[in-house]
């Protein structure tokens, strides 16, 4: 039987691990350095020890970040080696993690949950607004954190915190920051940056901007289907759209797009036990042309002459004020107030049609966030808080004739002046029952409710209003185990509840051509169970390894499924005989898997690191009640990397591979985008298996100046990532140069 290449590079990877390891275990007399005992994560919201918490959590290692240099946050994501991105365009980038993606992970950005109430079971891209060259520290904990973070974090939670301003040692006012500038070849990509600390003794001002433009991105020469290429593009001369032949087919046109993050913090501290900060962020793109549906065909022609995600616009404010205290009902405290402002937009226009149709999607999102910590004893902590969350959703639909300038309405995505709250509570124990054995649990209570009022002006919906509440109990437990000190075992069981929101129940947009999706008022939560275990092994500079094996079940899972509009399977929307589809309430859906990885050092300067991901997903498939693959349980994936380091120069190979997906393997919704797959022997759509190889270097020219050079797939290989509409960049050459005062 062939093997694909990237079960070859896996198994490449284990017959080296097989045969250095024994040369690496002679090495007992050298000391051991930091242990696991000694790494802090921010779990609980709180930081604690890692060998203390059961579950498999990714600390983002930010020195390999600068080395990586990723484009957006999402691209950062992705540097992990342990979550998979989906991306519909260059402008985009959607974290799977576990088999659950979008509106079943949560993102968290300073304490702040960024999940709204439009985020989709569809890919998304609000990710891509946070500022990876303003990041401070992060960490994703994998499997339910709905304890801690909210209900709907089925899949995982990405928790980001960005720069923070720090304080003068002295009397002085002091003035430190940064600056970057890079280039990419693959999309002409030119970044700059730049950060400012302003400090005094008790306040301090921080202001953080990153410009980035990114041109249209260019695929690879070798390997990959000529389907992938560009051939045409529709151009507007004049008042007529024509089609023209594209010079260079590896050159996507239309997928550039520029880039602005702005950060601005304040923080004051009068006392020890006192801790203020204010915060602004700031996020906007110019338009993004969504490439999968710009290669889209009908009747032998390119169906779109436009097709654009509009600014993608994040704003937030918010308030934290930390307290200390010796005594009480608490050690620390933290309240955080936020507002933010979402706005995202829609702009499409057949070809040789001229109304240009925009829908644009607003979300005001407030909330209110109490945590506390308290150290009941020397062994036992416990932490609890309360959470309230408000969106508000505005949703218009107009046409505009690009001739005449006439502008009427249309139907929106979603019913306008929507709502969607959460009312929550949670409670978590940590006990060191013993020197070696910790015990973690939690409880938390949700509360969720929507309101929504359709329009029947364009659609004659069967209903004018929805009205939705629903509370769930969610637990986790965990015992930590460790045998030794650099080996320890873990195991948890979790579970997570997720109430649709107003994506889930009310939108109304084509999702492929020729399918419709409609709303359904009657869905119900779903629920999830998560069983994990694991074991770690942490020698510093010598070797480290992990091992996590896990398994969700998720009962009434919303999917998109076959429909009836009106006792119709298929209606006339925008002019084409769709079969209709909606979010429904299927029987069940399960994920499973193992994640593992290794970092072997063969010298104090030179260390090999490996990390595999195997994740399977099926769920019920109604109309035929049969398993059917999960949309989001992505490809077999994996890295391997060896790294040098000695003074101010650090040197990587890396090795990134993905297995294939069969056509029988894809999930149904994906077997119909024809446009973005590969064509199997048979004709039908699959995503082949792909590798590229990288290289990486920094040198730290002074102790203020490092300069990083990269050059990414150099083999310049042809390849699409799963689910992806975009082709991957091909041969790219990255410099960049970082200056620090």
């Amino acid at each position: 039987m062939r093997l694909n290449i990237a079960w070859a590079c896996c198994l490449l990877s284990c017959l080296l691990f097989n045969q250095t390891i024994h040369a690496q275990q002679h090495k007992d007399s050298i000391a051991s350095g930091k242990e696991l005992d000694e790494v802090v994560v921010s779990y609980n919201k709180w930081e604690q020890k890692l060998n203390e918490i059961p579950n498999r959590i990714t600390k983002i290692n930010l020195k390999q970040t600068k080395l990586r240099n990723p484009q957006t946050m999402a691209d950062l994501l992705g540097t992990t080696g342990e979550i998979f991105i989906q991306k519909s365009q260059q402008g985009g980038g959607s974290p799977m993690i576990r088999g659950f993606a979008t509106n079943r992970v949560l993102i968290v950005v300073d304490g702040v949950r960024m999940n709204n109430a439009i985020y989709r079971s569809g890919n998304i891209q609000n990710v891509i607004s946070l500022d990876p060259m303003a990041l401070e520290d992060a960490e994703v904990i994998f499997g339910p954190g709905s304890i801690l973070y909210g209900s709907d974090a089925i899949g995982g939670v990405m928790d980001f915190h960005t720069l923070n301003p720090k304080f003068s040692a002295g009397k002085k006012i002091l003035v430190t920051g940064n600056a970057s500038v890079r280039y990419a070849s693959a999309n002409q990509e030119k970044t700059m940056h730049a950060d400012v600390n302003l400090a005094g003794k008790k306040l301090s001002f921080l202001n953080s901007f990153t410009y980035s433009d990114f041109g249209d991105l260019k695929m690879g020469k070798n390997g990959g289907q000529t389907g992938y290429l560009r051939p045409q593009y529709v151009q507007r001369i004049g008042t007529v759209d024509s089609v023209f032949t594209n010079a260079d087919p590896r050159v996507q046109k239309f997928t550039g797009y520029q880039q602005r993050n702005f950060i601005s913090k304040l923080r004051y501290k009068p006392s020890d036990n006192w801790d203020l900060q204010y915060g602004f962020h700031y996020s906007t793109t110019s338009n993004i042309p969504r490439y999968d549906r710009l290669i889209e065909y009908a009747s032998g022609s390119l169906r779109f002459a436009e097709w654009n995600y509009g600014p993608q616009e994040w704003m937030m404010h918010h308030i934290q004020v930390l307290h200390k205290q010796k005594a009480g009902i608490y050690d620390q405290a933290r309240l955080t107030l936020s507002v933010q402002d979402y706005e995202e937009s829609r702009i499409d226009r057949r070809r040789a049609n001229n109304n240009r149709r925009t829908q644009t999607e607003t979300v005001v999102a407030s909330a209110v966030n109490l945590d506390l910590q308290k150290q009941l004893s020397e062994k036992q902590a416990l932490f609890y808080g309360a959470e309230y969350v408000y969106n508000k959703v505005g949703s218009t639909g107009i046409n505009q004739h690009i001739g005449n300038g006439t502008v009427t309405k249309v139907a929106s995505r979603y019913p306008d002046g929507s709502n969607w709250n959460s009312l929550a509570a949670y409670l978590s124990y940590k006990n060191n029952l013993k020197e070696n054995l910790t015990l973690s649990a939690g409880l938390r209570y949700n509360h969720n409710s929507l309101k929504a009022r359709f329009d029947t002006s364009f659609f004659k919906f069967p209903f004018t209003e929805a009205s939705l509440a629903a509370g769930n109990l969610t637990m986790s437990t965990g015992m930590v185990y460790r045998m030794s000190k650099e080996w320890q075992m873990s195991a948890v069981v979790s579970s997570g509840f997720r109430m649709p929101n107003i994506d889930d129940i009310g939108k109304v947009f084509e999702s492929a051509p020729g399918v419709v999706v409609v709303p359904n008022i009657n869905l119900k939560p779903e629920y999830a169970w998560n069983a994990e275990w694991g074991v770690q092994y942490n020698r510093t500079e010598e070797f480290s390894f992990y091992f996590n094996l896990f398994h969700t079940w998720l009962n009434n899972a919303l999917t998109r499924r076959a429909f009836q509009f009106n006792g119709q399977s298929s209606i006339m929307f925008d002019g084409t005989l769709s079969r209709v589809e909606a979010i429904q309430n299927v029987a069940s859906a399960k994920v499973w898997g193992i994640q593992t990885g290794w970092q072997l050092y063969l010298s104090p300067s030179f260390n090999w690191q490996t990390k595999l991901n195997w994740i399977k997903g099926e769920e019920t498939d109604d109309t035929k009640n049969e398993q059917v693959p999960l949309r989001h349980a992505p490809p077999f994936f994996g890295s391997t990397q060896l790294n040098y380091e000695h003074k101010g120069l650090t040197l990587q190979l890396l090795l990134d591979y993905n297995s294939e997906i069969a056509n029988k393997d894809l999930a149904p919704s994906e077997q119909a985008k024809t446009s973005i797959y590969a064509v199997d022997a048979n004709g039908k759509p699959f995503a082949p298996s792909w590798y590229t190889l990288n290289f990486k270097a920094a040198y730290r020219i002074t102790e203020k100046i490092s300069a990083q050079l990269g050059w990414e797939n150099i083999t310049n290989q042809r390849y699409r990532p799963y689910s992806s509409g975009v082709v991957a960049a091909g041969s790219n050459l990255i410099a960049s140069m970082r200056v620090s005062f």
